[in-house]
């Protein structure tokens, strides 16, 4: 497998990376986040007392799971609009229509600015704590 093109290569990741985020779909869906004691508790709220995407992301997760996509929303409107984003990049992927191209290198620093700026402002205050899941 040593020989194998680097087109090979990442299409074979990113189907590993589809099963993977489907397995952890499924024991989401299976599991309520919502409920306590049931997964770890979030270190970053325990720390900072604040929600952090990864538990609104989670608690999104189930709600899509079960076809409830205002709820899912209503947990991080962040991760609900990043989805179908994604699976277009996957789809490009698999399908090799991304050959020669390459994200800018901006496009990283980016997204974790991004992630950082809707961590800040899912935990104010504003329109009467809409943003928090």
């Amino acid at each position: 497998m040593t020989n194998a093109r680097p087109d090979s290569r990442v299409r074979r990741d990113a189907w590993l990376a589809a099963g993977l985020l489907g397995i952890g779909a499924i024991v989401t869906a299976l599991v309520d986040p919502a409920h306590p004691g049931r997964y770890p508790r979030c270190p970053f709220r325990a720390i900072t007392g604040f929600d952090c995407p990864g538990c609104g992301s989670l608690r999104a997760l189930h709600q899509l799971t079960h076809g409830h996509l205002m709820a899912a929303i209503d947990h991080n409107l962040l991760f609900v609009a990043f989805l179908p984003c994604a699976a277009v990049v996957w789809l490009r992927i698999v399908t090799g229509r991304t050959r020669g191209r390459v994200l800018p290198a901006w496009w990283a620093r980016a997204a974790v600015i991004t992630l950082i700026v809707w961590t800040v402002v899912r935990n104010l205050p504003v329109f009467g704590g809409m943003l928090r899941s």
